[in-house]
């Protein structure tokens, strides 16, 4: 059944695929990789349901990878995926819709499974200041920690800041962004489900002398009041789930002035739409999902909002998320002492797989800015050169 199954996937480049000592290879050609498995459950695990099956048994390490790394198998997988997607079920879009009913107190649950993880080990491999977005390499030679700076001054130019301006940040992560607003001059909100995530903006808000400037808030986005000057958004829309998109937009409408603008930056993809991978659903990201354009402008359209900008960054993220598994490979050791080794096992195939998802299956990040108005921003995009 396993040989069937990668006889279908592998038909342009080979691996060779061993179970408890025996071996075949699928695809023409020398292998490019060796990949093991334990036992005959396994194999038979992996033969019924891959997309669960193959990130579990890398967790457990009953699959393992000879002459290259995880990385490389699944890019070598997606090169068949790329062009011979798989099929999908007739139940799918119930599926995906029930999964993600991101009501108060699944969101709150869905976030903290994430993001209350500890600090010490986000530091293993972020920047230092804790940005856990699609980086902006503005030069083939940029670094981490510059593309991130770069990436907080596109999105603070697209905002159109100015000094007195109040600031709404949803989805504030370890505040990094809003402290870059208060710095710039604004008057900064930020909300986040994550109580580690609150609790570390607070401090480093403290540690920075901006308490004045900021009100970090452990409180969903939909329970806000008022209007601000500015909406921000990085990273969070992914969480919010398709049945939502309608109340997410419409709350952004509510909550800007008239004269204000709104930017959204989140990850998407170029392709018709789908569902969530299932092993990155149950074991990173549950309830969350990647949208494709048409599910989004829909509900900016129905909830009057002006798309007054568009940008598409293609393989940014790849490269991020190539940086941030470099780094966090090269502390492998504090992140199993802080956690154990199959945690560490999930963090690899997670990193990985995402890479793989930017480079060669069709992720990528748009950034949306929007207004009530139409002349709430320049006709022309020059201000973002300058």
């Amino acid at each position: 059944m396993l040989k069937a199954l990668a006889d279908r996937v592998f038909t342009s480049r080979a691996v060779h695929i061993r179970v408890a000592g025996a071996g075949f290879t699928a695809g023409p050609g020398e292998p490019e990789l060796t990949v093991s498995l334990a036992d005959a459950a396994t194999a038979m695990a992996v033969a019924v349901n891959p997309e669960l099956a193959v990130g579990d048994a890398y967790m457990d390490g009953r699959l393992t990878i000879e002459g290259g790394d995880i990385y490389d198998f699944l890019q070598l997988v997606a090169s068949h995926l790329a062009v011979r997607p798989m099929p999908r079920g007739v139940l799918w879009r119930w599926k995906r819709r029930l999964a993600q009913t991101n009501d108060r107190l699944r969101a709150r649950r869905n976030v903290r499974h994430h993001y209350d993880l500890t600090l010490e080990f986000y530091r293993l491999f972020l920047d230092d200041d804790l940005q856990y977005s699609c980086a902006l390499f503005e030069t083939p030679d940029a670094g981490l920690e510059q593309a991130q700076a770069a990436k907080k001054r596109r999105l603070i130019d697209k905002l159109l800041l100015r000094p007195g301006h109040s600031v709404l940040d949803i989805g504030c992560g370890w505040g990094g962004l809003g402290l870059s607003l208060a710095r710039a001059g604004g008057q900064v909100t930020g909300v986040t489900l994550s109580t580690e995530q609150h609790a570390t903006a607070q401090a480093r808000a403290r540690d920075s002398s901006l308490t004045d400037r900021t009100d970090f808030r452990l409180q969903d986005y939909r329970d806000l009041d008022g209007t601000f000057d500015r909406i921000i958004s990085v990273g969070m829309f992914e969480h919010v789930g398709l049945p939502n998109y309608q109340t997410y937009f419409d709350t952004v409408a509510r909550l800007l002035d008239q004269d204000g603008v709104a930017v959204i930056h989140a990850i998407g993809r170029h392709r018709p739409p789908s569902r969530t991978q299932p092993w990155i659903a149950r074991h990173i990201f549950p309830g969350g999902y990647i949208p494709a354009l048409s599910e989004v402008f829909p509900a900016i359209e129905r909830a009057g909002l002006w798309v007054t900008d568009m940008e598409i960054l293609r393989l940014h993220y790849a490269r991020t998320l190539r940086l941030w598994r470099e780094r966090f490979l090269a502390r492998r050791d504090e992140a199993v002492a802080l956690y154990d080794e199959r945690f560490c096992r999930m963090w690899e195939f997670y990193l990985a797989s995402s890479e793989v998802g930017f480079r060669d299956l069709g992720h990528m990040v748009f950034q949306i800015q929007l207004s009530k108005r139409q002349d709430a921003v320049p006709l022309t995009r020059a201000y973002l050169c300058d």
